[in-house]
């Protein structure tokens, strides 16, 4: 099993950082930025147009420029993820 990696761009400074996915859905997207006991969890949640995931960890803010049809798509590809409506 490998690790899904993606890139987030810090806004204060507009470094993009590489972070490690620890759970993701079409709401939200759970990533652990650094590594081994210094790592940290972030909720990256999706915006009110849908058109990217931001969040924050330790007083910065993330943000992930996907936006929410992306990441469904995404998903799909993946993990065969399908949306079930009743």
């Amino acid at each position: 099993m490998s690790t899904e990696k993606i890139k987030v761009r810090a806004t204060s400074s507009g470094n993009e950082i590489d972070v490690v996915v620890f759970s993701k859905s079409p709401e939200r997207i759970t990533v652990v930025v650094g590594s081994g006991i210094d790592g940290v969890r972030c909720t990256l949640n999706a915006t009110a147009n849908g058109a990217a995931y931001a969040g924050s960890v330790m007083g910065r803010e993330l943000v992930y420029e996907r936006s929410r049809d992306q990441v469904t798509a995404d998903i799909a590809r993946v993990a065969g993820y399908r949306e079930f409506r009743r």
